[in-house]
């Protein structure tokens, strides 16, 4: 859709705005917002800036003193989240709260001051933030003020436009905001395909016809006839193989991918001054974290490496046992919550998974080509999957992308949109 513009346009002497309507005043910022003085002890719930929206958070594990140092925001009132700003968070940290409730004393909470309309600033500060606000602050976190933001010049078409604007904004992002749930919707369905895909193959075979019979395994139930059921013990020896001085750091992440730490990223890890007890990886072995096996930290190393002794690295036993598989059965295992069965916790939520424990496992033992067969079609659904969720992701870019340049076009006055509105209500 192409858009008219306006008959006439000013140089704003602002370089993020650049031209703008003739009739569109200048002001700053501490002309249209007051910072709002922090309320504190409120009973509202926690909540907190979430692309773009305010929400309500989980606050159960917020200490009592946290919350009580939380500050109120009410519906109708602006936030801002002024930390990190050159961390890449799509522009979404600024929003117009439609609910009652606390947030941490980082943010700030801002009031409307001038005669305005509350949704189409809601849409001005999105712009603003999209395009100059990461360039204020200062300090390793470029944290900001409000008074950064109140001395930065932005415009203001006269309040019956802003009205119009931001109904055709709040008309048009909604129509976007749908195609995206439908993308995004669209990738939950593909997770939840994959992860029945990889459930029924590891638990019940590729023969819907195979006769069955009870694994004696709560979490498992029936699994193919021919299949044997070993404990740990029989299937896998644990390893503790001195490492090489060469040997980077392996980690094994959530998503079950195991690796040289430098192929994911670096940053949010502690780094250890004196390497204590590290053992050597191989690639092929099957590695458990034990703090953060329940969370699905298990897999086959595709690196060589050293890890902390709090992993449990091991390797077949004897002939017949493909890692893959057993990294698959076992991530399903603590999918089902059964890590917290046989393993204490040292923290809340956090059982550590140790060999001695793993030992005494039972676990299905399909025949290894069977094993093979499985691996194979679990590793082509993936595949398959990961290509169709990437795609929904591009089209989720490509709709954010048009979102953010309407908006911005809209509210520096690039377009003219009260035609518009005008023939709708006509």
């Amino acid at each position: 859709m192409s858009f008219p513009r306006y008959t006439k346009y000013k140089e704003s002497g602002v370089e993020w705005l650049g031209q703008v309507p003739e009739h569109w005043s200048s002001i700053r910022y501490k002309n249209v917002f007051a910072e709002k003085d922090s309320v504190v002890g409120s009973t509202y719930p926690a909540g907190s800036i979430s692309y773009g929206r305010v929400v309500f958070k989980d606050d159960a594990f917020l200490h009592e003193p946290t919350k009580a140092s939380y500050q109120e925001v009410m519906a109708g009132e602006f936030l801002i989240n002024p930390i990190n700003l050159n961390y890449d968070l799509k522009s979404l940290r600024t929003a117009l709260s439609d609910i009652n409730t606390r947030v941490s004393p980082a943010y700030i909470v801002l009031k409307a001051k001038a005669a305005s309309d509350h949704n189409y600033l809601k849409h001005q500060l999105h712009v603003f933030d999209l395009y100059h606000m990461k360039t204020l602050g200062a300090g390793v976190r470029q944290t900001i003020t409000f008074g950064d933001i109140g001395g930065c010049f932005t415009v203001l078409p006269p309040l019956p436009e802003q009205t119009v604007i931001a109904e055709f904004l709040d008309r048009e992002t909604a129509k976007i905001d749908g195609l995206i749930t439908e993308q995004e919707r669209l990738i939950e369905l593909l997770k939840e395909k994959r992860q029945a895909v990889i459930s029924h193959a590891v638990t019940k075979g590729l023969n819907p016809d195979a006769p069955m019979r009870d694994s004696g395994i709560e979490w498992l139930g029936q699994v193919p006839e021919h299949w044997a059921v070993e404990r740990g013990r029989f299937l896998f020896r644990k390893l503790d193989t001195p490492p090489e001085p060469e040997d980077g750091v392996v980690t094994a992440f959530r998503d079950g991918q195991v690796t040289l730490r430098e192929n994911r990223r670096t940053e949010g890890f502690t780094l250890a001054f004196l390497e204590v007890g590290y053992q050597r990886v191989r690639e092929g072995d099957l590695v458990i974290h034990g703090m953060d096996a329940f969370a699905g930290a298990i897999g086959v190393s595709e690196s060589t490496g050293k890890c902390t002794p709090e992993y449990s690295v091991m390797t077949p036993a004897r002939p017949g046992i493909d890692n893959r598989y057993f990294a698959r059965i076992l991530r399903l295992m603590a999918q089902r919550n059964y890590v917290f069965v046989i393993c204490p916790s040292v923290r809340e939520r956090a059982p550590r998974f140790r060999f001695e424990a793993f030992k005494d496992i039972p676990l299905p033992v399909p025949p290894l080509e069977e094993q093979q067969k499985i691996i194979h079609l679990i590793e082509s659904v993936i595949t398959e999957t990961n290509i169709l969720a990437a795609e929904a992701q591009k089209a989720i870019a490509l709709l954010q992308e048009r979102r953010s340049a309407l908006i911005s076009a809209a509210v520096t006055g690039q377009i003219d949109v009260r035609p518009l509105l005008d023939k709708q209500a006509a």
